[in-house]
């Protein structure tokens, strides 16, 4: 195996890779990546887990075809530090890859082909869907996946499709985050969908479509998603179990509504939680004729309060949250205003952006009991 190829080209496609590459090394040829020739000018690269799996190709002038797989990370150090100039790959006797780029040579030792995973391959066809738009569901939704292990189902987002709406539904129990786009003139007459997507996956999934015009192709099988954008495919196992009935969750009647500038509200919610309990992160909300109070404490340290003014003249109300639940929401939301919708202090607190145009976003946050 013998190719050349440009270090910019070779370490774009690389960079990628690290995200998906076992760093627990339980299974040592997991923290590998398999290079191997497609043609005369054409290298493919693949990593994977077990779990999910990212093959991407990259232009390279090929002299002799094969397949070598190479430690991942020390690879892409190696690529990244050596001369802005043609890297040339040459494999030698045990498997033994030379790199020699400019006036740096560097010999690697590497494993054949068959020591490495085979990873599973889409079959047929599916849903055509805008990368951008798959891009904004998962940057609203991402954040709110619970970090237990145990709660299984809950370790990805929902995604599903039906009647011209894709949708992406993701809670850890205490918030739930809701992103939807109509997608009506792209997949008119698809299958419906309805998938569980890993937190792993979606976050690889982020980083290919970050910025990306193209389409993205999503079929699947009975175990395993496939992602293809360009010359990227990503593949993913789909995970078992029952999503919660998020329907439930939503509020039907949250009668108390304010209009905030994101701005404005996110500033004063960091500088309020500056003085938090460290381990709640709690933040208390009073929300009064004219004004909205925002307060913490904690008996290590002090206390904070912020004042907003508004035009408010409901009920008034008292409520605890998780600042930093909040401050996610305003940090993806995308717009300058957004509306909190309360009903009491026992009950979620609905907030979504004002003046939503063609998506739909709602994010659900469950009220804190604050001493």
């Amino acid at each position: 195996m013998q190719f050349s190829v440009s270090k910019n080209a070779l370490l774009k496609e690389l960079n990628l890779l690290q995200g998906i590459v076992e760093k627990k090394s339980t299974i040592p040829i997991l923290s590998n990546v398999l290079i191997e020739t497609v043609n005369d000018s054409t290298i493919s690269l693949v990593a994977t887990d077990l779990d999910v799996s990212l093959q991407t190709e990259c232009a390279a002038e090929s002299g002799r075809p094969g397949s070598i797989v190479l430690q991942a990370r020390k690879l892409f150090e190696i690529v990244r530090n050596l001369p802005d100039a043609e890297i040339n790959f040459a494999k030698e006797e045990n498997d033994w890859v030379k790199i020699v780029c400019a006036s740096s040579e560097f010999r690697i030792v590497g494993q054949s082909k068959e020591h490495f995973p085979s990873t599973p391959k889409a079959e047929k066809a599916g849903v055509t869907i805008p990368a951008a738009v798959l891009h904004g569901l998962i940057n609203r939704t991402v954040f709110a996946i619970t970090q237990e292990e145990s709660r299984y189902a809950l370790n990805g987002a929902l995604l599903s499709f039906g009647e011209g709406r894709l949708q992406m539904v993701a809670t850890d129990g205490h918030r739930l985050a809701l992103a939807a786009a109509s997608l009506d003139q792209v997949v008119d007459g698809a299958d419906p969908l309805k998938v569980i997507i890993p937190k792993k996956a979606l976050i690889e999934l982020a980083r290919l479509t970050a910025g990306a015009e193209e389409d993205l192709e999503l079929s699947r099988d009975e175990n395993h998603l496939y992602f293809e954008i360009q010359n990227r495919h990503l593949t993913s196992r789909m995970l078992a179990g029952q999503f919660p009935n998020y329907d439930l969750v939503l509020p039907k009647n949250n009668d108390k509504s304010i209009s905030l500038n994101v701005d404005r509200i996110t500033q004063s919610i960091k500088r309020a939680a500056l003085m938090a309990d460290e381990r709640s992160h709690g933040v208390k909300v009073d929300l009064a004729t004219g004004k909205l109070s925002i307060t913490s404490q904690s008996a290590d340290v002090g206390e904070a309060k912020e004042v907003i003014p508004l035009d408010y003249t409901g009920d008034n109300l008292s409520i605890g949250f998780n600042a930093q639940y909040v401050l996610d929401f305003l940090g993806v939301v995308g717009t300058d205003e957004v509306l909190f919708e309360f009903k009491d202090e026992q009950s979620p607190a609905l907030l979504r952006p004002s003046g939503d145009g063609q998506s739909d976003y709602k994010y659900v946050v469950m009220p804190m009991r604050l001493l």
